[in-house]
């Protein structure tokens, strides 16, 4: 404590002498800009009477280190006492110029590109519409902190030391009588301080009460090393009546109980299955229940605990287990076998009934050769979706070891294009990469077939006469692959969906363009193996833009 008072008061001090000391140079230095600026009007004001009576001529005369210049209203420089007129640019976009010819007046101040000088232009509007400039160059306030640099030093280090030395005295006379309190006979401290008397009287009542419970304390904290605490599975022990008499902070988390929980068990869930679940657990039958809470299921688990003397049931022991993850497993497997079958049936019914056609025989040769290229293509599209199913599989295997090594995508983008620029051409759809060579370290397999599959649907998605760019950009620590198409655009409110297998956003031209529905699954897998990021942007019969965010190459 006495080191966060000493802290606290040393470092207070020092930022109340920093805060002061710039806050008076910026003072300081915004006084001396505005007297500058009523020097340069005054001067303004001085020599515009003087063309205004003797012509332009008069400047000739004028001795000053101040820089004067005379603008045209169209901006033209007719004179200027240190640079040639005819050779200076217009200045009619020049800040205090324009303010001059809008309002009569205006000023402007330009930093010097080493950030040490400063020069202070005034610009007024004579009566005949030119505008007389007067300028002066002086320090910035950089420079002038930079000449105050030493002595700013020296002060600094003697408020340091002084603050050490006054922080230091204050932190013992506020602790001195802290020190002095007698903790164990706290009924026996004279009060220093009036605002500790609370604190004492509530220090004395809580011993009084840690006193109490302390034998109940070491009951239950016997109980409680019965139970492991960094078991994943919730615990629960409660007696007869319900009441709970241990637990692990697993079952208050599955449970969605913040505060520790105390009484009867039944408060911690009040639907009409827990309660049913605990009465007859109670009886002597053991008993299980599924709960839904906040879109995840448990499963419960009650068991009665019996009086080994007397064989009557003197409480009971609840296990809850979390397996929500294992039924969207059990769900995600029924799904997607389904879905195989259904893929794998379309293509193989097509080819039965078109070979069943042609065993029969009598049919003429166009309608024979017709029937092939149909048996063909849906034998393409099943083993395009067969290849598809196993680099799924392969991606969703830990155990399958890659072959990890420095990719240009640059180079596997190019390769890539040149596998879709067939299909490409069909639609007169053209594809321009652009960018630069940027590396990661990847697996060339992986990599390729997603940069493949987000171009084959820019192709299969897009228009007639459309375009698709693919732009490879390094940054600091990442390589973005960008594929932006003139297609017909995604719903919003199917973009987070476009990744899960199987998943058309619309199954009439996703039949119409063929393709396995698993694409952009592969896409999302291999992301996760290389720890990349994805970003869908889409907007309807605009467009869709996928960006994937790998980690730059070290």
């Amino acid at each position: 404590m006495s080191h966060k008072i000493f802290r606290s008061t040393f470092v207070i001090s020092i930022l109340i002498f920093l805060l002061t000391m710039g806050v008076t140079v910026v003072l300081l230095f915004g006084l001396l800009e505005n007297r500058t600026l009523d020097e340069l009007h005054e001067e303004a004001n001085i020599l515009s009477y003087g063309i205004e009576e003797k012509g332009e001529a008069y400047l000739n005369h004028i001795q000053t280190d101040r820089r004067i210049t005379l603008i045209d209203d169209d901006g033209t420089v007719l004179y200027d006492n240190e640079a040639n007129a005819s050779s200076m640019e217009n200045h009619r976009d020049r800040t205090e110029v324009k303010e001059a010819l809008k309002s009569g007046e205006g000023h402007s101040i330009r930093k010097s590109e080493t950030m040490t000088e400063e020069t202070i232009y005034y610009a007024e509007k004579m009566d005949d519409g030119r505008v007389l400039r007067v300028a002066v160059t002086q320090y910035s306030i950089w420079a002038i902190l930079g000449r105050l640099a030493r002595p700013a030093v020296i002060l600094f280090m003697a408020t340091v030391l002084l603050s050490l030395v006054l922080s230091n005295m204050v932190t013992k006379n506020i602790l001195s009588p802290l020190n002095k309190i007698d903790l164990d006979h706290i009924e026996k401290n004279d009060v220093i301080y009036d605002e500790l008397a609370p604190l004492l009287n509530r220090l004395q009542s809580q011993q009084e009460t840690i006193r109490r419970q302390l034998n109940a304390a070491r009951q239950k904290q016997e109980e409680f090393n019965l139970i492991t605490e960094n078991m994943s599975e919730g615990f629960l022990v409660i007696d007869k009546n319900t009441d709970i008499l241990s637990w692990n902070p697993s079952a208050l988390r599955l449970l969605g109980i913040v505060d520790e929980p105390s009484g009867s068990v039944l408060r911690l869930n009040r639907t009409k299955e827990f309660r049913e679940t605990i009465f007859k657990v109670l009886c002597g039958k053991k008993e299980e229940l599924e709960l839904q809470r906040e879109n995840r299921t448990y499963k419960l688990i009650a068991n009665p605990a019996y009086d080994d003397n007397h064989g009557e049931v003197i409480g009971a022991v609840i296990v809850i287990l979390d397996e929500t993850e294992s039924i969207k497993r059990e769900n995600f497997r029924r799904e997607f076998t389904a879905n195989v079958s259904h893929e794998l049936k379309t293509p193989l019914t097509s080819i039965s009934g078109f070979a069943e056609l042609m065993m029969a025989g009598g049919m003429p040769e166009d309608t024979v050769m017709d029937f092939s290229k149909s048996i063909y293509d849906e034998a393409s599209r099943l083993i395009s979706l067969v290849n598809d199913i196993i680099n799924l599989s392969s991606l969703d295997d830990d155990s399958v070891e890659y072959d990890w090594e420095m990719l240009d995508l640059y180079e596997v983008a190019s390769e890539e294009i040149r596998h879709v620029q067939a299909a490409a051409d069909k639609k007169d759809v053209s594809i321009c990469l652009s960018g630069d060579h940027g590396k990661i370290t990847g697996v060339r397999r992986v990599v390729a077939e997603m940069i493949y599959n987000i171009c084959d649907n820019a192709v299969k998605y897009n228009k007639e006469h459309g375009s698709i760019d693919v732009k490879i950009q390094t940054t600091s620590n990442h390589v973005l692959v960008r594929v932006q198409d003139t297609g017909i655009g995604i719903p919003e409110a199917d973009q987070s969906r476009i990744f899960e297998r199987f998943y058309r956003v619309d199954k009439s031209h996703s039949k119409a363009v063929g393709g396995t529905g698993l694409g952009l699954s592969i896409v999302k897998h291999g992301a996760q193996l290389h720890n990349a990021q994805i970003k869908v942007e889409s907007r309807l019969n605009k467009g869709t833009t996928i960006t994937l965010r790998f980690r730059k190459h070290a």
